[in-house]
């Protein structure tokens, strides 16, 4: 029997013992098919630091219901083949409004006593967006979610249960939910044209991702937040509806931007939706069933970057009590602090480029000042002390003065400082 899957203080999980920052792919590679590069695609993303997979379906059936699980085992097997945790899907079944006996409640029932031992499941996604006005009147109250959870969680207490809403509605609509969940969160997919169409909110930049993820910790209370960012999503695919569609994707500096903000605002796990939309890929990418050609120009280098041993150990860090301070009121910023380094993450949400002064930063352990630190995964060709070779690369210094720093900032530019303790 797989040991409980916890949550950690700061948000993280813990599986097996170990704190794990979810970053995960909704959907990922189909099994058994090949990357461009010769292996197999849940191999690949592995490699590159995936460390969640979505399973499960939108719809699941009484009349077709042995099958479905079948699939989903397999499914299972696959992910634990490659050392992958999965978040498994329910649709529309975990909720419960009326009476016990429901076609609902047995399907739970059949589902998650199927599931619940197997090693790869971390975690259960339960009513997509239930809030979400497009659903006009039929939008999912919170009632039959929360005796759905309440369900669920007496078949398996080991497991997370998920819900991700959409970005739109108010804090005080989706804090009724917060009885429901474990963790929660929204998916927020603002490049488009016209921009930002998927949320409600004035801002039509890409830090709305900010904005959303801020918004979804004020509804989670205690409760941790993961944030679903975009690869594709259905405003960008052609439909009957949007005929003259152009398709549009981040770059690698939109979604290192997007990724780091919804950090700085709270996130404590981060999904990537929409590398399983064939109708926007190249022809090869579509026989192959997923968006390598995304995968290898973006999320693969930042993938790399988040789990790199420089960065992970911020990711899963409780927020340090060092009052760091930027001086322009466009940067966003979050400290962390492990029992070697404090990290600064600071993120420019749109406006001009300029230097920008940092302040705040505390003594190191010993009483001493701190004197420099460096910026993770921006290099310098330098002769380096031993016992670094002179001729490996190093991450750029930054001087600090009277617990100060200055630096150069663009719009939706990222800069991650770390300094040792």
């Amino acid at each position: 029997m797989p040991s409980p899957v916890a949550i950690d203080p700061t948000g993280a999980l813990v599986i097996s013992g170990n704190k794990l920052f979810p970053l995960g792919l909704s959907n990922p590679p189909p099994v058994g098919k090949q990357a461009p590069n010769g292996k197999e695609g849940l191999q690949e993303v592995k490699s590159a630091g995936v460390n969640f997979i979505r399973t499960g379906r939108g719809k699941w059936t009484v009349a077709g219901i042995d099958k479905e699980i079948s699939d989903e085992l397999d499914l299972q097997k696959a992910a634990a083949d490659h050392g992958l945790n999965t978040w498994l899907y329910l649709g529309e079944v975990p909720d419960l409004p009326g009476p016990q006996g429901s076609s609902n409640e047995a399907l739970l029932n059949k589902i998650v006593n199927a599931v619940k031992t197997q090693p790869a499941l971390a975690a259960y996604k339960a009513m997509d967006e239930p809030r979400n006005p497009f659903r006009g009147d039929n939008w999912i109250r919170p009632a039959g979610l929360v005796t759905a959870y309440q369900k669920l969680k007496s078949l398996d207490p080991n497991h997370p249960v998920v819900i991700i809403q959409a970005p739109r509605g108010t804090v005080a609509q989706l804090t009724p939910y917060r009885p429901a969940f474990d963790i929660t969160g929204a998916d927020i997919f603002p490049l488009a044209y016209p921009p930002v169409e998927h949320a409600d909110l004035p801002n039509k930049d890409l830090s709305v991702v900010g904005d959303i993820t801020r918004k979804m910790v004020q509804a989670a209370g205690p409760k941790p937040v993961w944030t679903t960012l975009q690869i594709a999503w259905t405003g960008t695919l052609p439909a009957d509806t949007r005929p003259n569609v152009v398709p549009r994707f981040p770059s690698l500096h939109d979604e290192r931007f997007m990724a780091y903000q919804a950090i700085v605002a709270g996130a404590r796990g981060l999904m990537f939706f929409g590398g399983h939309l064939t109708q926007v890929m190249r022809p090869a990418d579509a026989q192959a069933g997923w968006n390598w050609t995304f995968w290898n120009l973006v999320l693969r280098p930042l993938l790399l970057e988040l789990t790199s041993d420089s960065v992970r150990p911020a990711l899963v860090a409780p927020k340090s009590t060092a009052n760091v301070e930027a001086s322009a009121g466009d940067v966003e910023l979050v400290t962390r602090q492990t029992s070697d380094f404090l990290y600064v993450i600071a993120v420019r949400r749109g406006g001009s480029t300029t230097q920008v002064t940092f302040t705040g930063l505390p003594k190191k352990k010993n009483g001493s000042a701190i004197a420099g630190g460096e910026v993770m995964f921006e290099y310098v060709q330098r002769p380096l002390p031993p016992p670094v070779e002179p001729d490996k690369q190093a991450f750029r210094p930054i001087s600090v003065t009277n617990g100060g720093f200055r630096d150069w900032f663009g719009p939706h530019d990222v800069h991650v400082y770390r300094f040792a303790r």
